[in-house]
């Protein structure tokens, strides 16, 4: 019933475009790391009004199969302010049809009344009790991208907040498959301004969500007396109202918004690409605020803001922090809170914070020096949300869980990564350095001085040939012979390799990886012997081939120049040997 998405698909017809009508047609929306993802457009492997359609009508069937109070308990929908005028599509508008479908089957539906940050939609779910949850949103992505974040709750996964993982995503498609026709009802869009069974919670949540981040809140009066200025920028995204509201939580002053940025566009006019994982070049507009104002720090949320970057200014020049730099700061500053601030009878023991793989190792290096556990889990904060309920279930604390994109949870006040709270705590960290004359640059070198360099390296090369992306791993699976992995890597001995996709990992007793079996993606580790730990994946949402280097350097070996050399020649022979670029015609990043 869109006229923009069904003239699109009558002009390829026109034209014969057979083949993209087949890619457009012949293939549905699957779940990545973080929900139904794809471009917005005509067809079944694209987000418009119908694949939503489609899709909450799945979730619809799977959840009434799952709970009894289902129609007792609602259903939470969050949106950004993304959107595409070629496909009369907008986070908004495809939130109203989510909430359409639930309505018209009588489900109460706790529909926001304006744009929220992503984590504001598992955090609803909890505080509301609600059986799930659905975030649109297509975060830092491309312009033309519109993911869809479902966040629902189900048991232990469910009910939580956290994202939703296998057999669930499974599941749902099967039934997303078995309703395929929409139902009565379902194109109605007005629904959730006349439905008695509409909720809006926006005030309730944001209150609450405020009063539960005060909880990591430990230096008020610090925050309240500092003279340290922040910049903050939202990237034309969800953010600034809400970080706002966070700083002004912790008894800050509020932090100076780049006027370019601070309103919600979905057309992004001031930046290439709306991510601050980017660096300098996408901060340029926050960094040059910051110097005329005579502000340090400058923190910058992505679009639906659930994701942090970091700068700080020293001596003139800028350093941009990365995701394991800033979890370094974070990990060090959780614990040592905890530790001030714990009762007398807390056992370190019972003490957690994870990280995902492919994420730097520091707060490994961290907890074996303290005493606290460290785990690991696979790519994708779904994996982190899930594990972290389950050890809290268990009477475990969590206090920090990162994925090296810049994702980090503090806290366990939202079991997904949050880039509000994240904000508002490294605000709280600069001011108290501030209070003891350092700098978080300062603190950091000092955490890798005590706990060993962790100096890491990550990029992507992009490719859209998907039979190229198999034959590049299948390949590196297959490398002196049939099922044998490579032992070297130009001059690099290997001391390790494990294969998430096919359950291998040389360094167990059994041969089998401790962490679930991934099929549907590609993610291969090496361990190499000279202590630098190097990872080959794709990313379960965009066309890219990601690598990930760490050198782990024991506290004593504090050469950091030889350590990053060392690190710039393994990446270089990862690349020459192992993706080989021009052969594969991978194209390479640009800087």
């Amino acid at each position: 019933q869109n006229p923009k998405t069904k003239e699109q698909i009558e002009n390829l017809l026109q034209a014969g475009k057979h083949k993209e009508l087949r890619d457009r047609l012949c293939s549905r929306l699957s779940f990545g790391t973080a929900g139904l993802r794809s471009a917005m457009g005509a067809g079944f492997c694209y987000i418009n009004d119908l694949t939503v359609i489609q899709s909450t009508q799945g979730i619809y069937k799977y959840l009434e199969r799952c709970f009894s109070d289902f129609k007792q308990r609602g259903f939470v929908v969050g949106y950004d302010t993304r959107g595409q005028v070629t496909s009369n599509c907008s986070s908004k508008k495809l939130a109203q049809l989510t909430a359409a479908v639930l309505l018209a089957k009588d489900v109460p539906v706790y529909f926001f009344s304006t744009y929220v940050p992503t984590p504001f939609v598992p955090y609803a779910v909890q505080e509301l009790k609600a059986v799930a949850g659905v975030m649109i949103t297509a975060s830092h992505n491309p312009k033309e991208d519109n993911g869809y974040k479902a966040s629902p709750r189900l048991e232990v996964y469910w009910e939580n907040g956290a994202q939703i993982k296998s057999p669930h995503d499974k599941e749902i498609i099967k039934c997303i498959e078995e309703c395929v026709e929409p139902w009565n009802g379902s194109w109605n869009e007005n629904l959730v301004d006349t439905s008695p069974l509409r909720r809006d919670p926006l005030q309730k949540i944001c209150d609450c969500y405020m009063e539960d981040l005060k909880k990591i809140c430990y230096h008020r009066e610090i925050n309240m007396q500092t003279n340290l200025k922040f910049v903050h920028t939202s990237f034309h995204g969800v953010g600034h109202d809400y970080v706002r509201l966070a700083f002004q939580a912790f008894g800050f002053q509020p932090p100076i918004p780049v006027p370019e940025q601070r309103d919600p566009d979905p057309d992004f006019p001031t930046v290439k690409c709306p991510n601050p994982e980017e660096g300098e070049s996408v901060l340029e507009l926050s960094l040059r605020l910051a110097e005329k104002e005579n502000a340090r720090v400058v923190v910058a949320t992505d679009p639906d803001a659930d994701r942090l970057a970091v700068a700080e200014q020293q001596n003139g020049c800028w350093k941009v922090f990365t995701g394991n730099e800033l979890a370094a700061l974070f990990g060090w500053w959780m614990f040592s809170r905890w530790k001030e601030n714990c009762a007398q009878n807390a056992d370190v023991k019972d003490v957690y914070m994870l990280a995902t793989t492919v994420s730097s190792k520091i707060l490994r290096a961290i907890a074996l020096k303290e005493g606290f556990h460290f785990e690991e889990t696979l790519p994708g904060f779904k994996w982190i949300g899930s594990r972290v309920k389950d050890l809290l279930d268990n009477g475990k604390e969590v206090l920090f869980a990162f994925e090296e994109s810049i994702g980090f949870m503090c806290g366990t006040s939202v079991l997904d990564k949050d880039g509000v709270s994240a904000a508002v705590v490294i605000a709280e960290m600069a001011a108290y350095l501030e209070s003891k004359n350092q700098t978080l640059k300062q603190k950091l070198t000092e955490i890798y001085e005590t706990y060993g360099y962790h100096i890491t390296k990550t990029s992507y090369f992009l490719c859209y040939d998907p039979p190229t992306i198999k034959r590049l791993f299948e390949r590196l699976r297959n490398f002196d012979g049939p099922q044998s992995y490579p032992r070297f890597c130009g001059d690099y001995s290997i001391l390790h390799v494990r294969d998430v996709t096919t359950g291998y990992d040389s360094s167990q007793p059994n041969k089998k990886s401790v962490l679930p079996v991934s099929k549907s993606s590609q993610m291969i580790t090496f361990t190499f012997q000279n202590g630098c730990v190097g990872t080959l994946r794709t990313s379960g949402t965009e066309p890219k081939i990601k690598y990930y280097a760490e050198m782990c350097a024991p506290p004593e070996q504090s050469d950091r120049t030889f350590l990053e050399e060392e690190l710039q020649k393994l990446i270089a022979a990862l690349i020459g040997n192992f993706l080989e670029p021009d052969k594969n015609g991978l194209i390479w990043r640009s800087a």
